[in-house]
C-alpha cells in the first residue's frame, strides 16, 4: 500500500510540476522573444530617411547611433534616449568596424551579452545596449523561480491530498483483506489445533491409519500456511521503532546460516560463508533472523545435490550486501520479480509436494521493506547459479 502511495505522489507531483514548469518556460521565452522583437525593431529604426534621429527619444531602451565618413570611419556617436554613462558607444563602434563587413545585423544573447548592432551600408551603425534588456530578463526569470518555489510547495501539499483521496478506496480494500487474513488466521487456529489433538487420540489400526496419517499431514500443511499468512499481515503493518536495535548483523547472520548446515548436510548441499566481522546495522533481530531462514531454506530446496550454497555478508560503500548464491535450476527467465508476489509459486506441483505456499519469498521482501534496504533475484543460466542480492542502506 505504502508502495501505491509513493506510485500516485510522484505521478502526480510530476504532472503537476511539468504543468507549472512548461507555464514558466512559455513566460520566460515570450519574455525573450518580446524583447528580442523589440531590440530588432529599434536596430532597423533609421531604415527609413527623413527623421531627425539625435532628438528621438526611444523608451525603456538604450540606443546609440555612430554616423561614419565616406571613408568609413566614425564621424560622430549619440544616444537616441537617455544614454549610460558607463557604456562606451565609441568603443563598441570602433569593435565592430574592425571585425564586422558592413550591412551587418548581430543581436547576441539578450541575457548575457553586451550589445547588439546594425552596421548599414557603410554609413552608420545602430548599436542597442543589452544590459537594460537583460536586467529586465533576468527579473523575470528570478520572479519566476520564486514563483515555481511557492507553487511548487503548493503542488506538494495538493498531490498529498489528492493521493490520500485517489488511494483511499484501494486503501480501505486493502485493510479490509488484511483484517479478513488476520481474523480468519486467528479465528481457523483455534478448530485446527482440536482436529490435531484429535487426531493423535484416534487409534491407529490397520483401517483408519492411512486417514490418520492424511488428517495430520494436511493439519501440519494448514499451521503452516496460517503461520505465514499471521506473519505477512504483522509485516504489512511495519515494525514499530522500539522493535528496532542496533544489531551485531554479522552475528545474527553467521548463528542464523549455522542452523541451516545440518539441513543441507542430509539434502547433500554444503554451505560455505564469508561473513565480514562487525558488521552493524539498525535492525530487528527476529526479523533478520526470519529472512536468513527464509533465503538458506529457498536455496536448499533449489539446489543441486553435491553442490555447495554460498553466503556471503559485507560492506559496499554505504551499504550493506547480503548474498545466497545456490547452483541448480535457475529462474525463468522474467519471473525474477513474481517470484516475492504472495502465493506465486513456478512449480505448483512441486511446491504442494514440499508443502509450500508462495508466501516465504513475499515475507522476505517485506522483512527487507520494513528495514529500508532492497532484494532482488538473479539466475545465470550458464552457470546455472542463482543469487539472492539484499541490499540494506
Amino acid at each position: 500500500m505504502k508502495a501505491l502511495n509513493r506510485k500516485v505522489f510522484w505521478t502526480l507531483l510530476g504532472i503537476l510540476t511539468l504543468i507549472l514548469v512548461v507555464v514558466l518556460a512559455v513566460m520566460n521565452v515570450t519574455s525573450y522573444r518580446r524583447e528580442y522583437e523589440n531590440v530588432k525593431r529599434n536596430l532597423f529604426i533609421m531604415d527609413k530617411g527623413g527623421r531627425d534621429f539625435e532628438n528621438m527619444m526611444i523608451m525603456d531602451y538604450e540606443i546609440y547611433v555612430a554616423e561614419l565618413t565616406p571613408e568609413g570611419t566614425i564621424l560622430r556617436t549619440f544616444a537616441m534616449g537617455e544614454p549610460d554613462d558607463a557604456f562606451d558607444a565609441q568603443s563598441a563602434a570602433e569593435a565592430i568596424l574592425a571585425a564586422y563587413p558592413s550591412d551587418t545585423v548581430h543581436i547576441e544573447n539578450l541575457y548575457a551579452g553586451n550589445y547588439s548592432f546594425h552596421y548599414r551600408n557603410n554609413n552608420s551603425i545602430i548599436i542597442a545596449n543589452d544590459a537594460v534588456v537583460a536586467q529586465k530578463l533576468w527579473r523575470v526569470l528570478l520572479e519566476s523561480l520564486a514563483i515555481f518555489v511557492v507553487i511548487e510547495l503548493l503542488i506538494v501539499m495538493i498531490a498529498k491530498i489528492m493521493t490520500g483521496w485517489i488511494t483511499k478506496p484501494a486503501r480501505e480494500a486493502f485493510d479490509r483483506q488484511k483484517d479478513f487474513i488476520a481474523d480468519a488466521s486467528h479465528e481457523l487456529k483455534t478448530p485446527l489445533a482440536v482436529i490435531m489433538a484429535s487426531a493423535d487420540e484416534l487409534p491407529e489400526d490397520a483401517t483408519n491409519r492411512k486417514l490418520i496419517a492424511n488428517i495430520k499431514y494436511e493439519s501440519e500443511r494448514m499451521k503452516k500456511l496460517i503461520a505465514e499468512l499471521l506473519d505477512l499481515s504483522r509485516l504489512e503493518d511495519g515494525i514499530t521503532e522500539a522493535a528496532y536495535q542496533d544489531e551485531n548483523l554479522s552475528g545474527i547472520v553467521e548463528k542464523a546460516a549455522l542452523v541451516f548446515e545440518a539441513v543441507a548436510f542430509e539434502q547433500g548441499v554444503a554451505v560455505e560463508t564469508a561473513i565480514t566481522e562487525s558488521i552493524r546495522l539498525h535492525c530487528n533481530r527476529e526479523e533478520i533472523e526470519k529472512l536468513v531462514s527464509i533465503l538458506m531454506d529457498n536455496a536448499i530446496r533449489h539446489s543441486d545435490r553435491n553442490s555447495t550454497i554460498r553466503l556471503n555478508l559485507y560492506r559496499a560503500k554505504s551499504s550493506t550486501m547480503l548474498e545466497i548464491i545456490n547452483c541448480g535450476e535457475p529462474i525463468q527467465q522474467g519471473e525474477e520479480q513474481h517470484i516475492f508476489e504472495r502465493f506465486y509459486r513456478a512449480d505448483q506441483a512441486r511446491s504442494r509436494n514440499e508443502n509450500r505456499y508462495g508466501l516465504g519469498l513475499a515475507i522476505a521482501k517485506k522483512i527487507v521493506q520494513n528495514h529500508g534496504g532492497t532484494i532482488r533475484a538473479e539466475s545465470d543460466r550458464t552457470a546455472r547459479t542463482t543469487t539472492f542480492c539484499v541490499e540494506f542502506k
